[in-house]
């Protein structure tokens, strides 16, 4: 593996981001190509992991600079997975929010394991509508 470069808000293609996805094994609907673009576009804050020219890493969040951030979707491509790629994401996330905004994300039920490990605390006082679609 060749040295990782990460950028910042930089424009994706939604069938890179689909195949990260699906090489992730994250579950995301990535038939739907239109709606990762418009997950992606309204998104404020994106941070890429690239080998050479391909995308191996994303992390998506929503976020006020503020007060809170919303880690929407953390994927790596499973040949990438275990590098410290998705534990340097969240770090470079973390710098661009700064340390007066709480990071809060929703876990699948495959990862509960690997949150803790970054410093992530599970909470008990949370709620949510679920998405119909």
């Amino acid at each position: 593996m060749t040295q990782i470069e990460y950028r910042h808000n930089i424009s994706l293609a939604a069938a890179d981001v689909a195949a990260v996805f699906d090489a992730s094994g994250i579950r995301r609907p990535t038939k739907d190509l239109a709606r990762i673009e418009r997950m992606f576009a309204n998104a404020n804050l994106v941070i890429s992991a690239w080998d050479q020219n391909k995308l191996v890493g994303v992390c998506r969040a929503l976020t006020d600079f503020s007060y809170c951030c919303y880690l929407s979707d953390l994927a790596v491509d499973k040949t990438y997975q275990k590098h410290g790629i998705g534990s340097e994401l969240i770090t470079r996330l973390q710098e661009a929010i700064g340390d007066e905004v709480a990071l809060i994300l929703l876990s699948s039920p495959e990862a509960m394991g690997y949150y803790p490990k970054l410093g992530f605390e599970k909470v008990e006082n949370g709620f949510i509508v679920k998405r119909i679609r």
